[in-house]
């Protein structure tokens, strides 16, 4: 956990003890089940969220880490959960498309038809970084150094089967190189190995690389979205550089149980929607966390999860991967 993100989750800790007429609330607590490491993005972004979601709703709120297999620990959680409004996921959108896509035949589950979508929290770009010992300075930089050191030439990713690796994977394809895959467990070792020179270039979200990248010590070549970022304005994207690949915008949401009170769902969404308004909240996340606070109703997120799970699924099968 890197300094800024311990003191913000530390600081959500102190705020929570701050508030001790929760404690006495009769409403009967919720429970967040969070599938990411502690001290991770969706962690952080859940403590930051649901720390004012509790004073907004007048209710105890508990973040349950179920951390492992991509979030699918806490997914499979959510599904044993009773539908009574007391228990709630906060995932990234990975979870849901992703598991689905490629791990298939290991879920027990099916993000649309046994979860029911509350809200979209927040979105935020993921990019390509790459080292000094390659020279590169933007999109085109790169691609004629991996055609000048094509042994050499790979792309770290914090996992197998995730949207960090398909972008890679959409990106060689588009710009017409050859460019294996690294995994990694998770994007420290991956940023410590780019930093150090052992690998060439790293995919990831950009919290864990923008400081690097002001530092100058690595290089942010673009974005995979369809439009800069409001965090990063000065980093172009990919498209602007005549690469097509544009789908590199991850999410974070929330759902609940099946068959969840309607009413219930469109109390805690109603919520939720006040709280990312708020400037403090909106403002830990913008530069704490490099997201940007992004609200849109349980519909709309269902429809975004639907057309991210039509556009990936011949992208992966194309691709041939195939999970250990």
């Amino acid at each position: 956990m890197n300094g800024a993100r311990r003191r913000l989750v530390q600081a959500a800790g102190a705020a929570a003890l701050a508030m001790p007429f929760l404690a006495r609330s009769q409403k009967p607590p919720i429970k967040v089940l969070v599938g990411l490491p502690p001290g991770g993005g969706t962690d952080a972004i859940a403590r930051v969220i649901t720390d004012r979601l509790a004073l907004e709703l007048g209710q105890p709120i508990v973040i349950d880490s179920r951390v492992g297999a991509g979030g699918r620990i806490a997914a499979d959680v959510l599904l044993g959960a009773e539908p009574d409004g007391l228990t709630y996921m906060i995932a990234p959108n990975a979870t849901p498309v992703f598991q689905m896509l490629v791990f298939a035949r290991q879920l027990r589950w099916d993000a649309l038809r046994d979860f029911a979508p509350v809200a979209q929290l927040a979105s935020y770009p993921l990019g390509m970084a790459v080292g000094l010992q390659t020279g590169a300075s933007d999109v085109r930089g790169f691609v004629d150094w991996v055609r000048q050191n094509p042994k050499a030439a790979s792309f770290g990713t914090p996992g197998l089967g995730g949207q960090n690796h398909f972008l890679g994977v959409a990106f060689a394809k588009q710009a017409g190189i050859d460019l294996p895959v690294t995994p990694y467990r998770g994007t420290p070792p991956m940023l410590n190995d780019l930093l150090g020179g052992h690998i060439p270039s790293a995919i990831s979200l950009m919290d864990g690389m923008i400081a690097y990248h002001r530092a100058g010590k690595l290089r942010v070549i673009g974005l995979f979205t369809p439009k800069r970022s409001e965090l990063m304005p000065d980093i172009p994207t990919f498209a602007e550089q005549g690469v097509a690949v544009t789908s590199g915008e991850g999410w974070t949401g929330m759902w609940a149980p099946a068959h969840t009170p309607p009413a219930e769902i469109e109390r805690v969404a109603q919520a939720l929607k006040k709280v990312l308004a708020v400037p403090a909240t909106a403002e830990l996340l913008k530069t704490r966390l490099a997201v940007v606070p992004d609200f849109a109703d349980g519909a709309a997120m269902a429809a975004r999860l639907r057309a991210e799970l039509a556009y990936w699924a011949p992208i992966i099968q194309a691709s041939g991967f195939k999970p250990e």
